[in-house]
């Protein structure tokens, strides 16, 4: 008995080969590998045919000539970036430019206060008080504690004002004047001071400093029933040098001064050490009007923000 196919025997290879294939499909279909992330998300058709631009869509540019439009706009060269920049840096000083005020608890009860403000940038010029404020006794206690802490008598509140400024020099004479000026009206008394500094460079890591002052302090006294109130003055003078050594974070200092109350020059030396970031160590020794010899060694620690 003889049978007829309509594949043929040409076409039983292909056969068993597509059954194969259809098997392995299905079998790695359903293996999950060990390192696979996961499933992949699925496309998001919707959002991509959101995204997908349409002829439709209306023209944003519709109604604009774009001829017309000024593109030097966008044409920024760098002196007027630097002009904007500066702008910016000039807008941030003016706004911290206003009172700055600052407050210190003292031992004996009361508070230091200082409050200043910029008047010019020019010259550096600066006003401010300087004030002592103290608190009133709610009990018992608390004056006693005051009095305790102040020797036996009750801390008064008290305050000066100033004014100072930062002027330029005169050429090769000396390269900047400093003006202050001090009023306290509660102690009657009075101060007027300038400065004359000249810095000399003497190698690339050292610098000397020349300065001379010169003040005048007056001194009033309350009128009396009977007795008239009277004003003293006192001229006092001062010069020092100061060799700074900027490596090593070393300056050494050597002065005088002269006043019309002791009529004598008294003279002082000193040094300042660096340790490191903020933290200073400085020492003097110095002559008195009663001719006793003032030593003094201080640490200081000094930071801004």
């Amino acid at each position: 008995m003889e049978f007829a196919t309509g594949f043929g025997w040409t076409r039983l290879p292909m056969l068993a080969a597509a059954l194969i294939l259809g098997s392995v499909l299905t079998v790695s279909a359903q293996i999950i590998p060990p390192f696979s992330p996961g499933p992949a998300a699925a496309p998001n058709d919707d959002a991509e045919a959101a995204e997908a631009p349409d002829v439709n869509d209306p023209d944003v540019l519709s109604g604009i000539d774009v001829d017309k439009l000024d593109w030097g706009q966008l044409a920024i060269d760098a002196g007027t970036l630097n002009d904007i920049i500066a702008a910016k840096k000039r807008a941030q000083a003016a706004a911290k430019d206003g009172l700055n005020w600052a407050t210190n608890a003292n031992a004996n009860g009361s508070s230091a206060v200082t409050v200043k403000q910029s008047v010019s940038s020019f010259w550096d010029a600066r006003i401010g008080a300087d004030m002592t404020v103290t608190s009133e006794p709610r009990t018992m206690s608390e004056l006693l504690a005051q009095k305790a802490s102040n020797g036996g008598s009750v801390p008064q509140s008290s305050g000066s004002a100033w004014a100072a400024a930062t002027a330029p020099g005169a050429g090769a004479i000396w390269d900047k004047t400093a003006v202050e000026a001090r009023v306290d009206p509660g102690a009657e008394q009075s101060k007027l001071g300038a400065s004359l500094i000249k810095s000399v460079p003497l190698s690339g890591d050292t610098s000397l400093t020349l300065q001379n002052g010169y003040s005048v302090n007056q001194q009033g006294t309350t009128a009396l029933p009977g007795v008239g109130g009277h004003v003293t003055r006192n001229y006092e003078t001062e010069q020092s040098a100061k060799v700074t050594l900027t490596d090593t974070g070393t300056s050494i200092t050597a002065g005088q001064s002269l006043s019309t109350t002791d009529d004598k020059w008294l003279r002082k030396v000193g040094a300042e050490q660096k340790l490191f970031d903020n933290v200073t160590v400085s020492g003097s020794v110095g002559e008195t009007s009663q001719g006793a010899i003032n030593k003094s060694l201080t640490a200081g620690f000094k930071k801004s923000w």
